[in-house]
């Protein structure tokens, strides 16, 4: 309703009484004052609710009941501004004080249920419930109803020791609130030192007041004493709500404090509320009523919030002025479901191999939760169908459902499981599932390894048990008929502690600072554990990783003060002290990106007052003012006008990233830097990098959304031999990666394109010679065996040069083009490689078995197998190995396959057996080389030995392009070092001869030939005579016609 009208309704009520006043006989001077609360009025087309206080004055003895009557009788009417009228109904009312005033003397009393204002009590000293004498009867409020105001406080003596005559002081002090009632002492302490006591007082107190006392009584003391009080804050919050909803309990205070929050007990534990992901606090709540305020909405309440073996949670707010604290607490019943459902099964798979279609096999199952003091109704189901109750058995602080499932052994291609389902006392439903592993007659699957079953392909088993001290999984998945590694997660009980403890603080349960420095002091003392099993090694630094990772994530949200960084630096050290090696690559790529990421903001959002710089044996951190900083031997230089560098330099973190450019190395430093309190709308930072001499270095920034390098706005400016400076336009996470060979080198590119079209030419006009003159040369087993390998040799080697040509600029093809070529020129360089190796092998036997000639379909057999089959398996084999293990099989960048270091990549399932055929085909060069000069007579002439000499050579020639011999000038690339002169004479000579090598074939392989050179010869006279027989029939007939 509007104040106006109000005011109006006041004055009618006011007048009214006058009214009846006036009407009364008695004419003693008498002044009484009523006041009444409660006044409700009602508008016909407006609900409002209003209170007001209504004073009486009569110079007539007038008597209450009457007024009170008289006004629950009334109706009244009120017009509002637009001078619209409302009917006005009169509610409630009562008397609160009644005075009665003879000439000078005034004898006020409050009604029951009321008493003294703090305006009467402290300007008139009318304190306690009797009578006051004083004239008060103007003072507005005079009586105020009765609030039970709580006092709580500690004293905390410095010199000397509690006794009686203290708790007098004590007593006697807030004797001097209005409305007090009592004061006791409840305890008193080991030493007499620290007491505590209690107070109660029946209106609500003034916090200054309140305040001055306790200030008088710590001079008094020599003591600091703390107070808190119950009462006086007016605490609003639904009695009861659902999981996963979102209330909110809100607290209001009539004056103003410095600083107001709130916490939250359980049976164990008392936290205190900060802003996180489910807690939000709003202290912007306060009116003109109410001048400190604060909500806090709890966002997806879950039995995290319940007070574990309690009826409700606990929730208290509270108010700080000085050392005086306002309190109020409220109960929140929570009908909750479990936030985790816990599902074991035994056995862990069903081995249905040996049983019949139509019998059943069983799985015991236990569903466990924590305790609760919710009324569940709970039921599993069998593949969704059925509702079978169960009953629970308290096991500590968990409960526990067990039933028996019978599993079907008929085969299908849906998966078996089973659920369980939970339901609370508002009707709603959470359930969980766990899939049964079943192996059905006649599939394959991986046989028992200690504790873990037969497991059907594809499955995966979950094992619960732990070692002790440790808590969590281990689980394995069948692959096949083999086991993959286990993926250990039994986490240390401690470090749990911690990461529940983080997850806790990223809520904002419990969101301080003290918990804070607990959990980097827990996480810094896992981190020096010395563990030597691999298996607890991948478990805890895994969990230490994520707590970092939820750590930063609070930080958001949750300020953290610079003691923390310590114990965070030196456990983030730690962890990069531990092997990685027990990870695949995409697990390791995944976990040190997180700790990257959660360093790089950890130490943006952490609020620095004292510390400078910190550094480990893995990170060096520094917080700079001015524009140069140094860590790690890394000299920073910032543009920047104002603000604070913050730089963090992290050592052997970089061969754990994902390394996107596969033609350059990492280095083992990387640094982040990121600035506060800066607008600076351009920024260029220099960073001097300690380097190797020779190196060709490339500028790279961390992109955090890609999770990989890249070279964007970051330029590599000089090198002096000692350091690399990098330029960049942008901050972020830097490093620089070097060049295991040499950056593009277009001339070599030019050579490799040019040899490739030659190749394919040459090895096409090969192909047709052959096709042309196989008749006629191919007359013998062993020229029929030569011919059909030198025409393998050069029909693979055509189609690897075209697939190698087509690769010549992989950025135009598709990622499966890519594959695709790649795939092809590993399958047919391999086969050219392959039928070299079947034609060496037939050389060598002519030579050493020459009265055992090898039959032709001896021959046959052996070659396809050698030359067609052993490729297709090995180029198979490989490509399956890496795509079931998930590691990268080819470079998208290169189309070709990868190479990481000795014995790992896809690219030693092409050098090994390369290898292995360059070395036999050597050893058969060898074989020959030795047979010629055995054949040489001792006593033979000059003229004979330089006959050998050139037959020698011209084997080691013809032989060489045909044996693939030249293919071992490309070790010398990984043999040799980077600064090595000579690594270029290599690699220029690797293009050449091999880019050129299907020339070389045509010309040793088949122009050399005698038998070749003839039958082409008398084909090119053949046709030539023909087109000359042809001319003279020709020039005959047309004389004849003339003639």
């Amino acid at each position: 309703m509007d104040s106006r009208v109000f005011k109006f309704l006041i004055g009618a009520l006011y007048i009214y009484c006058q009214v009846l006043a006036e009407r009364a006989n008695d004419n003693n001077n008498k002044e009484t004052s009523f006041h009444f609360l409660n006044i409700l009025s009602y508008m016909s087309t407006i609900h409002d609710a209003n209170n007001g206080e209504l004073m009486v004055e009569s110079n007539v003895t007038l008597e209450a009941e009457t007024i009170l009557s008289a006004l629950n009788s009334t109706d009244m009417q009120v017009k509002d501004t637009n001078s619209t009228p409302h009917d006005v109904t009169l509610l409630d009312s009562g008397l609160i004080s009644e005075c009665l005033i003879v000439g000078n003397q005034s004898n006020c009393n409050c009604s029951d249920g009321y008493t003294w204002s703090n305006d009467v009590c402290y300007t008139e000293k009318c304190c306690s419930e009797s009578t006051c004498t004083q004239k008060v009867s103007h003072i507005t409020p005079l009586c105020i109803a009765k609030v039970q105001v709580k006092i709580n406080g500690s004293v905390m003596l410095s010199k000397s020791t509690w006794d009686s005559s203290k708790t007098t002081k004590l007593e006697t002090a807030f004797k001097e609130l209005n409305g007090f009632e009592f004061l006791k002492v409840t305890r008193q302490r080991p030493g007499n030192s620290i007491v505590d006591f209690e107070a109660a007082v029946g209106v609500k107190v003034e916090t200054s007041r309140l305040q001055s006392i306790v200030t008088q009584l710590e001079t008094y003391f020599g003591a600091v004493i703390w107070v808190d009080t119950v009462g006086m804050v007016t605490i609003e919050a639904p009695e009861t709500t659902k999981y996963l909803s979102s209330p909110i309990l809100k607290c209001t205070l009539e004056e103003e404090t410095d600083s107001a929050g709130w916490n939250m007990s359980t049976k164990h534990e008392r936290f205190e509320l900060n802003n996180g992901t489910v807690v939000k606090l709003n202290e912007r709540c306060a009116t003109q009523e109410y001048k400190s305020c604060v909500s806090v909405k709890l966002q997806g309440v879950t039995i995290l919030w319940e007070v574990y073996m309690f009826p409700a949670g606990i929730y208290e707010c509270g108010f700080t002025n000085g050392s005086v604290r306002h309190t109020a607490k409220k109960q929140l019943r929570v009908s909750f479901l479990p936030d985790e459902i816990t599902l074991r099964i035994n056995p862990l798979a069903v081995d249905c191999s040996d049983m019949e279609d139509s019998e059943n096999a069983n799985v015991n199952v236990t569903a466990t939760i924590l305790n609760s003091t919710e009324s569940f109704d709970v039921w599993w189901s069998y593949r969704g169908e059925g509702k079978n109750n169960l009953v629970n058995t308290s096991d500590g602080d968990y409960l526990v459902y067990s039933f028996t499932a019978n599993i079907s052994c008929q085969k299908s291609n849906a998966s078996q499981y089973v659920t369980v389902t939970f339901k609370n006392t508002v009707n709603q439903n959470k359930s969980a599932h766990v899939d049964i592993p079943v192996i059905y007659n006649g599939e394959t699957f991986c046989e028992k390894d200690e504790f873990w079953p037969n497991t059907p392909s594809g499955d995966t088993v979950i094992n619960r048990t732990c070692e002790e001290g440790r808590v969590g999984y281990k689980s394995r998945t069948c692959n096949g008929v083999i086991w993959q590694d286990v993926f250990f997660y039994c986490v240390d009980q401690e470090l749990k502690k911690v990461t529940k403890s983080a997850d806790h603080f990223q809520k904002g349960l419990g969101a301080t600072q003290k918990v804070a420095m607990d959990i980097f002091a827990g996480l810094q003392n896992s981190s020096m554990a010395d563990s030597t099993n691999s298996s607890s090694i991948m478990a805890d630094l895994g969990a230490s990783i994520n707590i970092l990772s939820v750590m930063s994530s609070a930080s958001v949200n949750i300020a953290l003060q610079d003691s923390v960084i310590p114990d965070f630096v030196n456990a983030a050290s730690n962890m990069l002290n531990k092997t990685w090696d027990m990870y695949n690559t995409s697990v390791k790529q995944n976990l040190s990106s997180n700790y990257l990421l959660s360093v790089q903001d950890l130490v943006k959002n952490i609020k620095v007052n004292m510390t400078n710089e910190f550094n480990s044996p893995n990170l060096d951190l520094k917080f700079c003012s001015g524009s140069s900083c140094s860590v790690f031997d890394i000299d920073v230089n910032l543009n920047k006008t104002h603000g604070k560098m913050r730089t963090v330099a992290v050592k052997n973190l970089t061969d754990k990233l994902n390394n996107n450019f596969q033609e350059k190395i990492t280095t083992s430093l990387l640094l982040s830097v990121t600035l506060e309190d800066n607008y600076d709308s351009s920024l260029e930072i220099r960073m001097n990098f300690p380097s190797e001499e020779g190196i060709k270095p490339l500028c790279v920034f961390w992109n955090t959304t890609m999770r990989e390098w890249s070279d964007e706005g970051c330029f590599f400016n000089i090198s002096d031999g000692n350091h690399t400076l990098c330029v960049c336009n942008h901050l972020s996470i830097f490093s620089f990666l070097m060049s295991k060979s040499d950056e593009y080198d277009e001339i070599l590119h030019i050579i490799s394109v040019v040899g490739l079209c030659v190749s394919i030419c040459a090895l096409l006009i090969f192909l047709i010679i052959e096709a042309l003159v196989w008749s006629a040369v191919v007359k013998t087993n062993l020229s029929h065996f030569r011919h059909t390998a030198m025409v393998n040799i050069a029909l693979f080697l055509l189609l690897g040069d075209s697939s190698f040509l087509a690769t010549s600029d992989p950025d135009i093809l598709s990622d499966t083009w890519c594959l695709v070529l790649t795939i092809c020129k590993h399958l047919f360089f391999l086969a050219m490689f392959c039928w070299m190796l079947c034609l060496s092998g037939i050389l060598v036997h002519q030579l050493i078995f020459v009265f055992s000639p090898v039959r032709k379909r001896a021959f046959m057999l052996f070659s396809s197998i050698v030359g067609y089959v052993c490729p297709i398996l090995i180029v198979g084999s490989s490509y399956v190995y890496y795509k079931c293990t998930d590691k990268p099989y080819h470079d998208k960048k290169k189309c070709w396959l990868l190479f990481k270091k000795p014995l790992e990549g896809s690219l030693h399932a092409f050098i090994l057996p390369v290898g292995t055929v360059i070395l036999t085909n050597l050893f058969s060069m060898v074989v020959v080389i030795l047979t010629l000069l055995k054949s040489s007579v001792p006593d033979s002439s000059k003229a004979d030995d330089k006959k050998t000499v050139k037959s020698i050579l011209k084997v080691a020639v013809c032989l060489t392009p045909v044996f693939g011999v030249t293919w071992v000038i490309g070790l010398f690339d990984f043999i040799l070092d980077e600064k090595d002169p000579m690594i270029k004479v290599a690699r220029y000579s690797f293009t050449i001869l091999n880019s050129f090598q299907g020339l070389f074939i045509l010309l040793m392989g088949c122009l050399t030939e005698e038998k070749v050179r003839e039958e082409m010869i008398k084909l090119i006279m053949t046709k030539s005579k023909g087109q000359n027989g042809s001319k003279k029939k020709l020039n005959s007939t047309t004389y004849t016609k003339d003639k």
